[in-house]
């Protein structure tokens, strides 16, 4: 339950429009829901500011389902992550209105307008068009948050001077998000660049030696740039849910 449905529910009741006994039984389902295979945690949005993620490799059509029908009753925004193009499809024929972006495998259900609650631009910017599917999968997770999020694709360092034609956009963004497989050194180079925290990211982008992505987040945990943090390889998802933190402190102050 949001906040907001929670106020709507408290001003129902002072106003007279429900009874005391259906409000205690609209919040009894608050903490929790405990449906067969998942306890759905209905007090992250008051605890985080915002929903359980449901991460959709590992589970079948019918489990994501029954999660979002749930998590659909109280309002809010449902994203689902790593979710492939098979099972989409039948939650898409389930929920109309789902938004499913192939290429980072993430499936947005909005129940309710996005505000932008963010202070700044997040940007997102991938070494090589190989590594967009994870970009793509911290931006939309970073809008979803509420944020304004642009893209710098294709930059690598194999052809630095595409990384410095942006500079601008880059110099203004007030989050980064940097994503890079092969040798994972473009967070260093845009960490190097800017006086904002820059939130690195690892694929598991290239050839044999890279060790699915190994090589790369070893490169980020030992860059020399002080301001870069580090997810672990492939992890868009938790990138984005970092930077959006990051550029909501405001409200916490």
């Amino acid at each position: 339950m949001t906040p907001e449905k929670i106020k709507e529910l408290f001003l129902s009741f002072k106003k007279g429009d429900i009874t005391l006994e259906a409000a205690i039984e609209r919040l009894r389902l608050l903490p929790f829901e405990e449906i067969e295979g998942a306890m759905i945690d209905h007090h992250r949005t008051l605890r985080q500011g915002f929903p359980e993620v449901i991460y959709g490799e590992s589970k079948n059509a019918s489990q994501i389902i029954a999660i979002m029908e749930k998590m659909k009753a109280t309002g809010c925004n449902i994203l689902v992550t790593r979710l492939d193009e098979k099972k989409a499809k039948l939650v898409k024929d389930y929920f109309s209105g789902c938004d499913y972006d192939p290429l980072s495998r993430t499936l947005v259900l909005k129940n309710a307008p996005v505000e932008i609650t963010g202070l700044g631009t997040i940007l997102v910017i991938c070494a090589g068009t190989s590594d967009i599917p994870i970009a793509k999968e911290a931006a939309i997770t970073a809008e979803l948050m509420g944020n304004r999020v642009e893209t710098l694709f294709d930059v690598g360092i194999s052809g630095i001077h595409r990384l410095f034609s942006k500079k601008d956009a880059i110099l203004a963004a007030n989050v980064l998000v940097v994503v890079a497989g092969m040798e994972g050194a473009l967070p260093s180079v845009v960490g190097g660049l800017v006086s904002r925290p820059v939130i690195a990211v690892p694929t598991s982008v290239g050839y044999g030696v890279g060790l699915n992505g190994l090589a790369a987040l070893l490169a980020m945990l030992n860059s020399c740039v002080a301001g870069v943090t580090v997810v672990n390889i492939d992890n868009g998802f938790g990138a984005g849910y970092a930077a959006s933190l990051i550029n909501q402190l405001h409200k916490a102050s």
